[in-house]
């Protein structure tokens, strides 16, 4: 058995478990439901005349082309919005050291933590251009 129709059993079968379902839970009798499922089925039976597998085939393609784009995009903004965070809160924790040190009036101290806060910049920017970029 081709993929090709093992495909279509699969959905025959499941058109075929909704009708049942359908029929067991509809608030219609019993004979204006079977007139329901026999326009139905009639209905099915047009519908899959028309099916060019090729076309089928195609459209699906597409569409998981589509869809792996979209998750490939995904992946990449929901890094970049991360690795902005991160970096304004390494900014924030850098400018809390530099404020530390110029409370507590230690020239060296501050120094090197103007030092670090600058260097932490600098990092931060170059990872956030390196995800920019791919």
């Amino acid at each position: 058995m081709s993929r090709q129709t093992e495909g279509f059993a699969k959905f025959a079968l499941g058109v075929l478990v909704g009708a049942g379902l359908g029929v067991l839970f509809a608030p219609k009798s019993g004979a204006e439901t079977r007139e329901d499922l026999k326009a139905s089925m009639e209905d099915l039976a047009n519908k899959v005349k028309n099916i060019d597998p090729e076309e089928v085939k195609v459209a699906m393609e597409e569409k998981i082309a589509e869809i792996k784009a979209e998750l490939k995009s995904l992946d990449k903004e929901k890094v970049l919005a991360i690795a902005k965070e991160k970096g304004n809160q390494i900014k924030k924790k850098c400018d809390e050291l530099v404020q530390y040190a110029k409370d507590k009036g230690t020239p060296v101290v501050e120094k090197t933590a103007k030092d670090m806060k600058s260097k932490a910049a600098e990092v931060v920017r170059g990872v956030l251009e390196k995800l920019e970029e791919e």
